[in-house]
Formats: C-alpha cells, structure tokens, sequence
C-alpha cells in the first residue's frame, strides 16, 4: 500500500521543501528513486540508460553545497529524467534506435545545462518512440514502453518513458519533447501532467530533430506546479539556437494560485468529434468544474492547420546519419506518422508549408483569443485512452493501417500555443484520461494559472498505479515482439 508520507510519493515541490529544511538529502531521495527504477523498469522498460553512479555523486555533491549553505534553488538535488532523444555529455543519446545505440554526447543539451545550473539531479535517459517519429512508443529497439495502469497498454508516445517513468515515481519530473503531441499524449495516457511551452520559449539545441519548425521541448510532472517549477528553469532565450525566441520570461510560480474568476473560455468542437464515451463524460465533468471558477465557455472556431508544417526537415538531420538506413530502420519498426519528419517533398513544396506555418502562428492569436475574445482552450488531450501494444505491433508486422481516432494535440504545435494536459478522469477499464488547457502565445502563465486551480478543485491527479514488484509482464508473439528490438540494446 502506498504511504503518501513515504518521500517517494512527493511532489517536486513537497520534496524540494524538504531538502531545503534539511529533513531528507539529495542522495537519499536520488537512492530511493534509483531503487524504485531497478525494481518496476524490467516492468514498465520506462528507461535506456540509468545513471546510477553519476547520479549519486552528484546528490553527494550537491549536498555538500547545501550544508555549506549554498542553495541553487526549488530544482537543488531533485532527481530528474531526461528523455533519451535530449544529450548529457559523456551519456550514450540512441533516440530509441539501434542506429545511435553507441552515440556518445560530447556536451549537454542547452536544457541539461541549465538543469544541472540549477542543481538538478540527473538519474537517466528515458525509453522513447523510435525517433520520436510515433504516438505509442511501442517501437523502440530497447522494447516498448508499457503503460504502469495496465502493462498490456501502450504509454503513448513519443515521450512514453518520461511519462511512464514520473507515474510510477521514479523521479519527480522528466523532460520529454513535442512534435505532434509527444509529450501530452503519454503524459495524458499515463495520468500524469505535461506542459509544452510556445514555440521557441525552450531551446532545442542537443536535441535530436523530428521537425525543428514543429519541435518543442517541455517538462512532464505529477501537477502544474511542479511543471512550472522546471519551465522556469530550462525556458529562455538560446542565441546558438535558430528556433529560439528572445522573449522575456515571466515569474511561473506567480502563477500558480493566480486568481481564474477572469478567464473566458472557448471551446472548438473541431476537437470533441468522436469521443469515445468514457472520454467525453471526464471532459465534460472537466470543463464544468472550470466553467465554475471562471466567466465561462462559448463555442469558438480554430483556424485551418491544412497546408502548414514542414515536413522535410527531419529528412535532413537523417540523411547526415545515413538517412537510407534510419528510415529502413524505422519503417521496418512500424515507426513514421508521427510529427511528419521522416519524408522529403519538393523544395517549392516544403517553402509553401514553411510560410504557412509561420502565418498560421503569427496570425492565431488575433483571430482566436482577440477577435473571439477568449483567455484560454480547453480540449480533451486525447479522443480515446491507451490501446493494447499487441495490436499496435501486430498490425505494424501484418502492414495494416490504423485507424486512429483524429488528433488533438498536432494543430496546438502547428499553431505554437503553450499547451499542458492534465489528468481529469478515467474509462470504465481503469485507462487515464486527460484534458487540455491553452493560452495564446507566450501566456503560459494563464496556462498554468488555470491548470493549478483545477488540480486543487480536483483529485484525479493524486491517482498512483497499482503495479507491484511481483506483477507479470504480458508476452508478446512473435509477429509483435519481431516489431521492436526488445531488450537487445541493453
């Protein structure tokens, strides 16, 4: 049974206090994680690599400075994840492949800098989509992610390990990225919460790219507090970083208990078309618990996302790597589909989308929060809760076409509007389910404002999964199990 006194269920927050009242230590919260991970990750296979050795020397050192008074901040001696797309210097990045399975990082991401910068505790790199180029993180040549509420489930992807790794508390925030939806699908399908930021509020450099137009980087959590906390930290202008925004960063954690009472809500129904039923009555529950502590909802209209994006540009970093062999790779894995960056179009094609893009962005916050007069979307994250890893894999094996219900989180990269999903429900089998909460550009205050107050109106993100130690891990057949590598990389 799980005792919420036990520093292991903590938040970010409730740990970080603690550390700073000196009633725990960083290597003892860093020890516990570890254990937590060596026991439930034959279960969930949430990580690639763990750092156990790096990890404790620097809680050890960490400690020192604290005891001599030196306080980093709320991120000092927290043990964090890194998905493993995101570079640590002198740590194997694989992007879930086998093509970069010995692919040493010589220095770190810009946001693995200023984690460490801010006294964070790295303890691994977290299982992923191959790639990123999928929504399950079935595919991966170190096994599928397995989803801890149902270990026959997928985590949902690409940031499955991340997500599935904070579920089952194996650290208290993990970084995952963005794409097509990467980090609120799993963090939605795992009943956890995960916030993207606007397009260019977070640099990624020392990133692995599926589409740089399209990519974000954000941070995955048990609540909007604790993502707040590690934005505030990892957002900020980087000039080495041609995405990156030289936009003023706001104090996050004001955020957080910032009166609501003033937001006007808007609702698309572009985004509720084919729910499945379970879904559209957590929703529905969701948003009335909002419209309480607001002015309220109206219906609204999105503009189209149909002919932006950039679809070639993962095309580039690939074809450095030997872009024939990645992508036998990750078709012969049942990868592709998932933000688009695996294809090549005609250069006139690719400008076309590439200025769409930028106007769609550039033009969304007129024509949806002024002209309609709105503060904040809300949406369900998902149209359906996690399906089985067996049927994923085996249609993959058999070359079958799924057939997915439509996306709700792709439109919200394309527009670039910071986004966090949120636990609000789960189906009548158990599966979680979450809601969307966004803001017009660089408002991720109001974002988080409005996400916080729901979560203390609410419980649904308190919910743990009840996977023990002894739980058995699901076979796979041999049509399934042939889709991914398993634990070949190991």
């Amino acid at each position: 049974m799980q005792n919420p006194g036990d520093p292991i269920y903590w938040t970010l927050k409730q740990a970080s206090e603690n550390l700073r009242a000196r009633k725990i230590t960083s290597e003892e919260l860093t020890k516990a994680c570890l254990d937590r991970i060596a026991i439930f990750n034959p279960k969930i296979d949430a990580w690639i690599t763990v750092m156990r050795e790096q990890s404790l020397a620097q809680a050890k050192a960490l400690d020192k400075e604290a005891a001599g008074g030196h306080w980093r901040g709320p991120l000092h001696g927290i043990p964090i994840g890194l998905k493993d797309n995101i570079d640590s210097a002198g740590v194997r990045t694989t992007a879930g492949s086998k093509t970069l399975a010995g692919n040493i990082a010589k220095e770190d991401a810009e946001v693995t800098r200023r984690l460490r910068a801010a006294g964070a505790v790295i303890v691994g790199k977290c299982n992923m989509h191959i790639f990123a180029s999928g929504a399950t993180s079935a595919v991966s040549y170190y096994g599928p992610v397995r989803n801890p509420w149902n270990l026959e489930m997928i985590a949902g992807g690409s940031s499955g390990g991340s997500a599935a790794g904070v579920a089952m508390d194996h650290c208290y925030a993990a970084l995952g990225t963005d794409t097509g939806g990467s980090i609120r699908t799993p963090s939605a399908m795992c009943g956890v919460t995960g916030f993207k930021a606007t397009y260019g509020r977070v640099s990624i450099r020392g990133i692995v790219p599926l589409t740089w137009s399209l990519d974000h980087c954000g941070p995955i959590a048990r609540t909007a507090e604790d993502t707040a906390a590690v934005l505030q930290i990892i957002a900020g202008y980087d000039r080495l970083d041609l995405q990156s925004v030289d936009y003023s960063v706001p104090d996050y954690g004001s955020a957080i208990g910032a009166p609501v009472a003033q937001f006007r809500l808007g609702i698309s129904p572009q985004f509720y078309d084919g729910l499945e039923p379970g879904v559209a009555d957590a929703v529905e529950a969701a948003t009335a618990v909002l419209v309480k502590m607001t002015k309220g909802a109206k219906e609204i209209e999105m503009p189209s996302i149909l002919g932006a994006g950039a679809g070639s540009e993962g095309s580039v970093y690939r074809e450095e790597l030997g872009n024939g062999f990645v992508r036998a790779e990750t078709e012969s894995a049942g990868g592709g589909g998932g933000g688009g960056g695996l294809g090549g179009s005609r250069a006139v094609e690719y400008i076309k989308e590439w200025r769409a893009l930028r106007l769609l962005r550039r033009s969304v916050d007129d024509e949806v929060f002024r002209k309609q007069e709105i503060d904040l979307i809300i949406t369900p994250t998902l149209r359906e809760v996690a399906w089985s890893i067996e049927d994923e894999l085996t249609r993959s094996a058999n070359a079958r076409a799924r057939n997915p219900k439509p996306g709700n989180t792709r439109a919200l990269d394309d527009y670039g509007l910071p986004t966090i999903t949120v636990p609000c429900g789960y189906s009548r089998t158990g599966m979680p389910i979450g809601l969307q909460i966004s803001g017009a550009n660089w408002r991720e205050q109001d974002v988080l404002a409005l996400a916080h107050a729901y979560q203390c109106a609410t419980e649904w993100h308190t919910r743990r999964p009840s996977l023990t130690a002894d739980a058995k891990v699901p076979t796979l057949s041999k049509a399934a199990a042939g889709q991914t590598g398993e634990s070949a990389g190991r």
